[in-house]
C-alpha cells in the first residue's frame, strides 16, 4: 500500500498495565542475498562486435536495516561481484579463454527520518564501488509525502554519481599516448513517483526520471573495426547524454491467493534510442505462508545513432560503437520465484552477543532465463534469506 514507506518497520505500539501507550523500536532486519549469473553470446564489444561474450558472475550481498530511534532508520547495503569474462581476456589477445576475472565491491549507506505529524520522510544516501578499472562515488537525497488518508504518496529523489576510469586500451593501440582526454564521468538524476491506492483491490504508481550524463561515456577497451582501414580504433561516443524513462506500475488483487503485477516503461534518450518494456508477475499463494510467482519480461529497443556491426563503420565518422547493448534488439526474460515466510519464522537460534533468539523469518528463491535477438543467452538464480535480530 502507499503507506508502506512510512516508518512502520521502525516502531510498534504496546499498552502497559497502567493503560499508557508506549512506542517500541522494531528489531533490526538483515537480508542475505546471493545470485549466480551465466551468459553466452557472439557479439563482444571488446573485439569489435564479434567473438565470445561468455561471462559468469557470483554476487553475495548483505542488507541491514536498523531503527536508531522511533523516527530514524539506518540502512546499509554491502556486496561483491566475483566475475569471470572471456571477452575481457581479449583486451590483450590472451588465448587463455574465460580466465579474466575480477572483483567489484560496493557499499551504500542511507539514513531516513520520518515526521509522523507532517506525514513526511526525508533521507540521504552515500555510496561507492570499485573494481580494477573503475571507481564510483554516489550521493543522493529523497523526500516522500503521504496523504492524510494514507492512500497516496509522492516521492522525489535526486542522485549523483562521480566515476573515474583507468584508461585501459586494446593492446595494439597502446604506445600512442592517451587516446582519450577524459577519464571521469558524472551522472545526475531527478526522479518522481506518485503512488495511489485506487480501491481495496487496485493500486497504481507513475514514475518519471530525468538523467544527465557527462564525461567519458564510452568504454576505453571496446574496439571498433572499419570498412576502410585494417587497424581498429577504440569506441568513441559523445561526452553527454540525456535519458528520459517513464514507468507505470499496476497491482490488482484478484483474491487472497492471486495478485497481478504489471509494469510498463517507455524510454528515450538523446543518442537516438527508444525502448519499451513490459513486465508481468503473478504471485500465487498456497496457504498463508507459501507463495510462488511466475514472471515474464519483454523488452524492445532501437539502436543508437552511432551503432554499426563489425566492419560497417567508416573511419571518417565522428562517433562509433559496435556494442550490441546499444543496438536494435528484442529480449525476453521468463522464470519462477518461490517464497516461504511463516508468521513465527522458519527457525530461531542464539548469537553470542544477544540473550534473545535471532529469527530466521523467510526464504525466497528466484530463477530466470534471458534470451536476446542478437543471440545472447543468460541464466540467473538468486536467493534471499531474511532474519530479524533481537535487541542486545
Amino acid at each position: 500500500m502507499a503507506t508502506s514507506s512510512m516508518a512502520q518497520n521502525t516502531t510498534t505500539t504496546t499498552t502497559t498495565t497502567s493503560g499508557r501507550r508506549v512506542r517500541e523500536l522494531s528489531p533490526a532486519e538483515v537480508n542475505i542475498l546471493g545470485s549466480y549469473y551465466s551468459q553466452t553470446g557472439e557479439h563482444s564489444p571488446v573485439t569489435g562486435g564479434i567473438g565470445t561474450e561468455e561471462l559468469t558472475d557470483i554476487t553475495p550481498t548483505i542488507i541491514v536495516n536498523v531503527p536508531l530511534d522511533t523516527v530514524t532508520n539506518l540502512n546499509v547495503n554491502f556486496g561483491m561481484d566475483f566475475y569471470s569474462s572471456a571477452s575481457s581476456d581479449e583486451i590483450d589477445y590472451n588465448v587463455s579463454g574465460a580466465s579474466k576475472s575480477d572483483i567489484r565491491t560496493h557499499l551504500n549507506v542511507g539514513i531516513s527520518r520520518s515526521n509522523n505529524a507532517r506525514r513526511t520522510i526525508k533521507g540521504i544516501t552515500i555510496g561507492g564501488s570499485t573494481e580494477y578499472d573503475y571507481q564510483s562515488i554516489s550521493v543522493g537525497v529523497n523526500w516522500a509525502k503521504i496523504s492524510r488518508d494514507g492512500n497516496r504518496e509522492l516521492s522525489l529523489g535526486a542522485l549523483a554519481y562521480f566515476d573515474t576510469w583507468s584508461r585501459i586500451y586494446p593492446i595494439e593501440l597502446r604506445g600512442q599516448g592517451e587516446l582519450l582526454s577524459e577519464d571521469k564521468r558524472q551522472s545526475y538524476s531527478l526522479s518522481a513517483t506518485l503512488s495511489q491506492v485506487i480501491n481495496r483491490k487496485m493500486q497504481a504508481a507513475l514514475s518519471s526520471d530525468i538523467v544527465y550524463q557527462t564525461g567519458l561515456l564510452s568504454t576505453p577497451f571496446h574496439r571498433v573495426y572499419f570498412q576502410d582501414q585494417e587497424l581498429p580504433d577504440i569506441e568513441r561516443l559523445p561526452d553527454n547524454r540525456y535519458k528520459y524513462p517513464v514507468g507505470l506500475r499496476f497491482n490488482y488483487y484478484t483474491s487472497d491467493y492471486l495478485t497481478m503485477r504489471i509494469f510498463y516503461r517507455f524510454y528515450t534518450d538523446s543518442w537516438g534510442m527508444t525502448a519499451n518494456t513490459v513486465e508481468l508477475e503473478t504471485p500465487i499463494k498456497i496457504g498463508p505462508f507459501f507463495s510462488f510467482y511466475p514472471f515474464y519480461r519483454y523488452h524492445t529497443q532501437t539502436a543508437i545513432d552511432y551503432f554499426a556491426p563489425y566492419k560497417e563503420h567508416t573511419s571518417t565518422e565522428e562517433f562509433y560503437t559496435s556494442d550490441y547493448d546499444l543496438a536494435g534488439i528484442n529480449s525476453h526474460k521468463a522464470g519462477l520465484g518461490v517464497r516461504y515466510s511463516p508468521l513465527e519464522g522458519i527457525a530461531r537460534f542464539g548469537l553470542p552477543f544477544s540473550k534473545n533468539a535471532t529469527r530466521f523469518k523467510s526464504i525466497e528463491l528466484r530463477a530466470g532465463n534471458y534470451w536476446r535477438s542478437d543471440g545472447l543467452n543468460a541464466f540467473i538464480i538468486s536467493a534471499d534469506l531474511g532474519f530479524t535480530l533481537p535487541d542486545r
